[in-house]
């Protein structure tokens, strides 16, 4: 659970450095980008390999039938997250959609994975996402929706992240995490 912990607070850190110490950031230039992004990297590095290694801790038994759920909620999610970058109509419509994408993906995991390390893990990134959210909308003040793009590139989105999601179910399922069986204890 340390490195877990490590990595997670690498991951937060790194990511509102920026938010938090604007002055800093600034003064630091370009070098502090690269020396952000390894930060970043690392507590992602951590992040994977403390989760994978963590000690199983059961603290709540998952509702039956309920990975059914997660798989919609994880669709939407990776949708969700290229919102942004595709610019179709979408992205019009969330002022956050990765972010979005973020607490919906760590919601769905936190409906099937009931153990210590999964709540460290994905509640930390449900809340990271939730206060950054936050802080963006008190520094930026109220949001101006951007002009939509058209909506074919929504279509592409869908296709993308059904191809996306075709991969990460496949990955789990490598894994020995199916997660197509509905139940998982």
């Amino acid at each position: 659970m340390f490195l877990l912990s490590i990595g997670i607070f690498l991951w937060v850190g790194g990511h509102l450095f920026k938010r938090i110490f604007p002055d800093l950031r600034a003064r630091m230039g370009d070098p502090g980008k690269g020396l952000i992004t390894i930060i970043i990297t690392v507590g992602l590095g951590l992040m994977i390999y403390g989760y994978r290694t963590a000690d199983y801790i059961p603290v709540y038994i998952p509702l039956p039938e309920i990975g059914y759920l997660n798989n919609l909620l994880m669709l939407v999610a990776i949708v969700l997250l290229g919102a942004g970058v595709l610019k179709g109509v979408i992205w019009t419509r969330i002022r956050h959609p990765q972010f979005l994408a973020t607490m919906i993906w760590a919601t769905a995991h936190l409906l099937v994975n009931g153990d210590l390390a999964a709540i460290l893990l994905f509640g930390s990134m449900w809340l990271w996402a939730a206060g950054s959210i936050l802080l963006i909308n008190a520094q930026e003040g109220e949001w101006v929706r951007p002009p939509p793009g058209p909506l074919r590139r929504d279509a592409v989105l869908v296709g993308i992240g059904l191809a996306l999601y075709g991969a990460i179910t496949s990955t789990h399922i490598y894994l020995d995490h199916n997660p197509f069986m509905g139940s998982y204890y």
